[in-house]
């Protein structure tokens, strides 16, 4: 076996080496002493791919031959990250790149190539990397599964900052000019929209035509998704939009070069941004047109899949299960609907039996505001078939939930899909959703039960059967074997290498939690980890850090309900008990930020700059003595999160009890060995359940507790008046000792907001959050018994695998397994 193992790696060492000579000759054109790293990258990437398509036709072969039922994940969103690093691991070629010697080729080295690789923009948050996760998962377990999304040309936006602002700049990064990614032309797809739906009546039946409409293409590029080994490659299949309108020579010829080109630019606009602001009614079409594109591509693209094999309907959901990732990808039920009856022949009785049959959602977010909700005039304008359609299942739907409820209206109000009165009336895409499903599920236990009996209740009193959790996870290739892999080879070493494929073996370390020369080893790796991240601070933004301090990370998207704000407090706090005070911390501390605020959100973008400028002047003041650093990461993305995750020491998870749906980043900071800081929300209830309530910092309010506040009159000036020590932080902010460079006192509106209504709490929780960071920061000490807590959260947190997770979406929700 040996001795074959040592053949076949001979033989993809010389193919490799061929290929990326070949790539560098013919499509780079270049000789090879003349290449940059960039040209680099190309063409080793490209050499890459070639043994991830040979595993690509294997796989959709085997797929095949068995005629399995295959899963469909839509989702608006992914963060895939950088791949040819992953993409080495996960086909076994890593060893075998560093073993080949290329004549001519510079003196660049491997890392180097690896970091320049642009991070795809195709994703903004927690969504997108946990649609990420699952695609790894899926292929690594050998699950048939693929997925559909957009190719986006600019992403979100690359964050910057000038004088404490977040600024948006575009984040390009050519995606059609990828190295993974290959178009397929031939599989183009024609999308209906705008006109009018007449009705014919032929015999005893309405026929509806949707007319006078306007056409939209969409362009499919292939992306492949390697799974561990090698042994499965699946696909995400992403659409790029083009007009289907020629050049008017004629218009041009005349001067009219702008209207010449007209519909082809704004047909192109729909995959150039990711979220483009609703703030403005062009924003909020652009969005809807979007989802509406790519889930016709995606569902046309689906049916003709089936249709390869079957011109027999009623099959389909033996074949197939569609899974919406949030409500984005909602108006794929209309859609197939549309689909099965308008060009297949359908009746309505069984497009709906159908559809229901194939459909499942995933709900991700517990806030009102965030469920997504359409004007029926924009619908008419530009979908006036699906508005019809869906008009239609939610007059069948109400006549059903009578036979529960009668003639309440109260309880029918909120089940209805449309709701409002005349020129209000909106579509609530979540009830869309839930009647258009035959599962629906949250992603934390917490969460999963708040929506039954918060969000929608109703909803669960109709269908207890249709609702079920699945607890989120994450990837171990990707954030530990990759990001962390000098952690990876040690435990291997110790346990084998089986946890890559099964997370839960990581508990074999857990005898080692007090084996001194381990703890050794596993405290040098985090500090080479911290060092490290060091560097990249520097690099960054030019601040100096202590690898040697303690890293305090809350990393993740800016949002009040994540109390970013919470944790810049604790650093004014600490601030004014070095000056004020004279009181040092017991440890030096560093506090590290990164995320993202959505450009519209413009409270957000204020604690962004109250942060900054906190930032410039605690690092700036000598009285501090180093003893306290703040750092605000640009531009978070997957390749950042690569490197800081393994060199945090605390990770911040403080979100108001009630209002994280799961959380994905709680899992990697803990899977790193990093110690929770957190509340009662989300996934954190599991994780300390799993990693034991002495390794997790808990504090602040429970749900119950918030609901039972927010139902009562809570006074957040009361909580003001009655400590000294939020008070003294709190006037702090409203004076100008942050803003004095910017003349006016800009934080007095963040002020104002808490102390008026505190609608996440901030002050209830913030002396209880101090406890909780002074605590972490006395054991953080004793480095035997934090060594100790940090080994047993990575040994305990093998339950949170994506593995794990796309498992129980197989088993209890799609009805497939591995192939």
């Amino acid at each position: 076996m040996a001795k074959k193992n040592q053949i076949i790696n001979d033989i993809d060492k010389a193919r490799l080496k061929i290929s990326i000579e070949h790539y560098i000759k013919y499509f780079i054109a270049k000789r090879t002493m003349e290449i940059n790293k960039e040209e680099a990258l190309k063409a080793i990437a490209l050499a890459v791919r070639e043994f991830a398509m040979d595993k690509m036709y294997e796989t959709i072969a085997r797929y095949n031959e068995q005629n399995t039922k295959r899963v469909y994940y839509l989702s608006v969103e992914y963060l895939l990250g950088r791949s040819l690093e992953n993409n080495l691991y996960n086909l076994g070629l890593f060893d075998i790149l560093m073993d080949i010697k290329i004549d001519g080729f510079p003196s660049i080295s491997i890392e180097e190539i690896f970091d320049a690789e642009y991070d795809p923009a195709l994703g903004n948050g927690g969504l997108g990397r946990l649609a990420a996760c699952y695609l790894d998962s899926m292929a690594s377990v050998g699950l048939p599964g693929f997925a559909y999304g957009i190719n986006y040309k600019f992403g979100l936006f690359k964050q910057a900052f000038e004088s404490g602002y977040q600024i948006e700049k575009a984040d390009t990064w050519d995606q059609e000019d990828s190295p993974w990614q290959f178009a397929r032309p031939d599989r183009i797809v024609k999308i209906p929209i705008n006109g009018n739906v007449e009705m014919f009546r032929i015999g005893n039946n309405d026929t509806y035509t949707w007319m006078n409409t306007d056409f939209l293409y969409g362009v499919p590029y292939d992306f492949p998704i390697v799974g561990y080994d090698g042994k499965s490659v699946n696909y995400l299949r992403l659409f790029s939009a083009k007009s289907g309108q020629e050049l008017d020579i004629n218009i041009f010829n005349e001067g009219g070069y702008i209207d010449a080109v007209k519909d082809n630019i704004e047909t192109e606009t729909i995959s150039k941004v990711l979220y483009p602001s609703d703030a403005l009614e062009a924003g909020k079409e652009l969005r809807l047109k979007q989802q509406y594109f790519f889930v016709s591509c995606a569902i046309q693209d689906i049916i003709r899949r089936f249709m390869e094999k079957s011109n027999d309907f009623k099959k389909l959901p033996e074949l197939v299960c569609i899974q919406l990732n949030d409500t984005h990808p909602a108006i794929a039920i209309p859609e197939m609907m549309r689909l099965l009856m308008d060009v297949h022949g359908q009746h309505w009785d069984d497009a709906w039996k159908i559809t229901t049959n194939v459909f499942a959602y995933t709900n991700h977010t517990l806030l009102p505001e965030a469920l997504e909700a359409w004007s029926v005039g924009l619908f008419q304008k530009m979908l006036p078939r699906h508005l019809q359609i869906i008009f239609e299942i939610n007059k069948r739907f109400i006549e059903e939930a009578k036979n529960k409820f009668g003639n309440d209206s109260n309880i029918l109000n909120k089940l209805s899909i449309v709701t409002g009165d005349g020129n209000g009336q909106v579509i609530r895409m979540a009830n869309l959703s839930i009647v258009g499903s035959f599962k629906v599920n949250g992603v934390a236990k917490l969460h999963s039960e708040l929506i039954k009996t918060r969000l929608v209740p109703e909803f669960y009193n109709l269908w207890p059967e249709k609702f079920t959790n699945v607890t989120n996870g994450v990837t171990p290739r990707r954030w530990l074997l990759h990001a962390n892999n000098r952690l990876a080879k040690l435990i291997s070493e110790k346990v084998s290498d089986k946890w890559i494929i099964n997370l839960e073996e990581l508990k074999k370390i857990e005898k080692f939690a007090d084996d001194e020369e381990f703890m050794t080893k596993f405290c040098e790796i985090k500090r080479h980890n911290k060092k490290k991240l060091t560097q990249h601070i520097f690099k960054l933004t030019g601040v100096v850090v202590n690898p040697d301090s303690m890293f305090i990370v809350h990393a993740k998207r800016i949002h009040e309900y994540k109390r970013q704000l919470m944790t810049i407090m604790q650093v004014i706090g600490d601030y004014l008990s070095i000056v004020k005070d004279n009181v040092f911390p017991t440890v030096s501390k560093t506090y590290i930020f990164a995320g993202k605020a959505a450009p519209s959100y413009k409270f957000a973008k204020l604690i962004i700059k109250l942060i900054n400028n906190v930032a410039d002047i605690v690092n700036n003041d000598p009285t501090v003595n180093n003893m306290i650093k703040v750092v605000f990461i640009p531009d978070y993305k997957v390749s950042v999160a690569e490197f800081l995750i393994p060199a945090a020491n605390i990770s911040i998870q403080s979100s108001t009890a009630g209002y994280e749906a799961s959380g994905t980043g709680n899992m990697k900071f803990a899977l790193n060995g990093a110690l929770t800081v957190g509340t009662l929300d989300g996934a954190n209830i599991e994780i300390r359940e799993a990693v034991g309530e002495e390794n997790f910092y808990l504090f602040g309010l429970t749900e119950d507790e918030v609901e039972k506040l927010r139902s009562s009159s809570f006074s957040p000036r009361e909580v003001y008046e009655n400590s000294e020590y939020v008070k003294r932080i709190m006037n702090t902010i409203n004076s100008n000792t942050f803003c004095e460079k910017d003349y006016v006192l800009i934080f007095k509106l963040i002020f104002e907001e808490l102390i008026n209504r505190d609608t996440f709490f901030v002050l209830k929780d913030l002396e209880a959050f101090n406890n909780a960071i002074k605590q972490a920061e006395k054991d953080y000490l004793d480095k035997t018994k934090w060594g100790r807590k940090s080994i047993l959260n990575v040994a305990r947190i093998g339950y949170f695998s994506s593995d794990r997770s796309v498992l129980e979406y197989a088993k209890n929700i799609w009805d497939i397994k591995p192939v």
